[in-house]
Formats: C-alpha cells, sequence, structure tokens
C-alpha cells in the first residue's frame, strides 16, 4: 500500500470511516507499526488498543504496556503483571 492510499486511509477513518479504520489497524498489525496504533489507540480505538497490547506484549515492549496502563487500560495492565511475573 502506497502512502498516498493510507493518507486517504487515515482520513478517512478520521472521518468517521469504521471500514478504513479496521483497515488502518489490520495493516498496521502486519506491519508491526507501534507508531499508527498508538495514535490509533490515543484518538480512542479501543480496537486499535487492544492491537497494541498484543503486539508489545510480543516484542515484550514494557514501556508501551506501562503507558497504556499508566493510562487506565486494564488488560495492558494484566499483561504487563504477567510479563513481570516471568
Amino acid at each position: 500500500m502506497t502512502e498516498s492510499e493510507l493518507s486517504a486511509l487515515r482520513e478517512r477513518a478520521g472521518n468517521g470511516d469504521s471500514t478504513a479504520l479496521d483497515i488502518l489497524i489490520e495493516l498496521a498489525g502486519e506491519r508491526g507499526d507501534m507508531d499508527e496504533l498508538r495514535r490509533l489507540a490515543d484518538n480512542g480505538s479501543s480496537d486499535a488498543a487492544d492491537q497494541l497490547i498484543e503486539l508489545a506484549t510480543e516484542l515484550g515492549d514494557m514501556n508501551e504496556l506501562r503507558r497504556l496502563a499508566d493510562n487506565g487500560n486494564i488488560t495492558a495492565a494484566e499483561q504487563l503483571m504477567e510479563l513481570t511475573e516471568e
């Protein structure tokens, strides 16, 4: 997917197009693009937050999980506890 196509998807998602948002989340997850997932999650997408938590857990990114947990995400807090217990 070209940067132009990604920009168009971002614009559509920003205008409330849930299909475009779902595609962005899927693409970001496939690419391991934590910045994109973080941006989408910070803008209120719980699906992006879930994908971000999954990716951060796979990568062992404690800082990202801590950031999400500090912002009230219970799932991130649970994953963080599991990783610190290992």
